[in-house]
């Protein structure tokens, strides 16, 4: 059953935990479509320039995304400074594992699944999709599926941040010290930021995987920008991958909310047919 354009489903959402470790415990928040299903399945990642934010961030945009039909889970993840990289992106990359062995559970599909990520959540989970089997990103056993990988159909990246060391420079340029030294307490050094960079991963012609890619970008962000959005499309599209790059005029970083209903209600037309594309396909 895909996303779909017309209808609309009344929706439930709960938290389940998805990981322990010792008295840690990691929680998805789930928003299930109220219907007969199986539902294509959704993993929502939470920017926050990797260190804030949690699975409640984006509430408005997983329930408007749920209620077209689609299981959306919102999961929280290990944060810096206590976990640098590559600790978020074990979490993601076990959460897609888990939630491919669990989709039913929520009425979902498992032989659907994207991610989508907002901000450094974009980053999360472009990485995790483009390098879905790296050892360092997969360390976490799945005890239930330990032979499932956390490959995905697409991404979906909501003016995200594809190029960490780029927007490191930006960010000193346009005088966020916040950014600045959160993109240092997520990577330690230069030399990491470019490592874990998917714009440079395909510069350097890396062999990755190239899920089909939608960007939500507005011209007044803040944080990122038009020009970086665009050298990640074109380097994705030279090594063979599918992207379509939105771009929404005046719209700031984060712009999806009631306060903007016209660019969230058009860049929710564009998401469902994206998807429903990638479905279809």
């Amino acid at each position: 059953m895909a996303a779909n354009v017309e209808q609309r489903f009344e929706t439930k959402s709960f938290d389940v935990d998805y990981r322990r470790a010792g008295d840690d415990v990691w929680q998805a928040r789930v928003f299930q479509p109220v219907g007969a299903g199986p539902f294509p399945v959704v993993l929502q990642v939470h920017g926050g320039a990797w260190y804030s934010g949690d699975r409640m961030s984006n509430r408005d945009m997983n329930e408007m995304l749920a209620a077209t039909g689609m299981v959306v889970a919102s999961v929280d993840f290990r944060v810096p400074p206590r976990d640098p990289y590559p600790a978020s992106l074990q979490d993601v990359n076990y959460a897609i594992r888990w939630l491919k062995t669990h989709a039913a559970h929520f009425n979902g599909d498992p032989g659907h699944l994207g991610v989508r990520g907002a901000s450094s959540g974009g980053h999360l989970a472009m990485l995790s999709a483009m390098r879905p089997r790296d050892a360092r990103y997969a360390a976490l056993p799945l005890v239930e599926a330990p032979d499932m990988d956390a490959s995905v159909d697409y991404v979906i990246g909501c003016w995200p941040i594809l190029d960490p060391y780029a927007r490191y420079f930006f960010a000193q340029e346009t005088g966020r010290e916040q950014l600045v030294t959160r993109t240092e307490g997520m990577f330690g050094d230069q030399e990491t930021m470019q490592e874990a960079s998917p714009t440079l991963i395909l510069e350097r012609r890396e062999v990755v995987e190239r899920p089909p890619v939608l960007i939500l970008q507005g011209t007044e962000d803040g944080n990122v920008t038009p020009a970086m959005q665009q050298r990640f499309a074109a380097a994705y599209e030279r090594a063979g991958g599918q992207v379509q790059l939105e771009i929404f005029a005046g719209m700031p970083h984060g712009f999806m909310g009631e306060d903007t209903p016209e660019p969230t209600a058009r860049a929710m037309a564009i998401t469902q047919a994206f998807i429903a594309l990638q479905l279809a396909a």
